[in-house]
C-alpha cells in the first residue's frame, strides 16, 4: 500500500509543476471543476482506490469523484466506484454530496454513499461527514489528508466506521 501511495504522489507531482499556492488562484472559485481520487477502504461503499492481498486473496477497489463549484469554496460532488472482493463477490458504489473549503484550506464535506453488492440480501448505505486539510503544491493540484465518519443507515447489517483517507485532486 505504501508503494501505491508513493506512486500516486509521484504521478501527481510528475504531471504538474510544483509551485507555491497563489493567493489569486481560482481553483476553488465558482464555475471550477474538481476531479478527485482517494485512498481508502472498500468496507464502507467506497469510491476510493485500494489494494489488499491476504493469504493469496487479492481485493481491490477503484473509483473517483467529480465536483462542480456552485459558488466560491462550495462544490457539489458525485462519485462512482467498483470493488472486486474475490470469490465472485463484487460491489458497485455511488456517492452524492457537497464539499466546502473553509478559508480555502480546510475541506469539510457531507455526502450519501450507497452500494449494490452482488447477490446480497441487504445493501449498505451511509451518510458520511469528513474534514481535513488541503495542501496545494501547485495552483491546480491539492493533496487532502482527512478524517471521515460513515454513519450506517441500516445498523442491522452494516456498522458505522471511522476512516483516514488521503485525497488527490486536480482543479480546472
Amino acid at each position: 500500500m505504501k508503494k501505491l501511495m508513493l506512486l500516486a504522489a509521484v504521478a501527481v507531482f510528475g504531471l504538474t509543476s510544483v509551485n507555491a499556492q497563489d493567493d489569486d488562484s481560482n481553483a476553488l472559485s465558482e464555475g471550477s471543476i474538481v476531479i478527485e481520487a482517494n485512498t481508502g477502504s472498500w468496507t464502507t461503499g467506497s469510491t476510493a482506490i485500494s489494494l489488499t492481498s491476504i493469504d493469496g486473496e487479492t481485493q481491490w477497489s477503484a473509483g473517483g469523484e467529480v465536483g462542480y463549484f456552485i459558488k466560491d469554496n462550495l462544490a457539489i460532488k458525485a462519485g462512482l466506484g467498483y470493488s472486486d472482493l474475490g470469490e465472485d463477490f463484487s460491489v458497485f458504489s455511488y456517492k452524492v454530496g457537497a464539499k466546502y473549503y473553509i478559508g480555502g484550506e480546510f475541506p469539510v464535506g457531507v455526502d450519501y454513499t450507497g452500494s449494490s453488492i452482488k447477490d446480497a440480501e441487504e445493501n449498505p448505505s451511509y451518510v458520511g461527514v469528513e474534514g481535513g486539510y488541503a495542501w496545494f503544491p501547485a495552483s491546480n493540484v491539492s493533496i487532502e489528508p482527512k478524517l471521515r465518519y460513515n454513519v450506517s443507515m441500516n445498523d442491522e447489517f452494516y456498522e458505522s466506521a471511522f476512516q483516514f483517507l488521503v485525497g488527490f485532486a486536480i482543479h480546472f
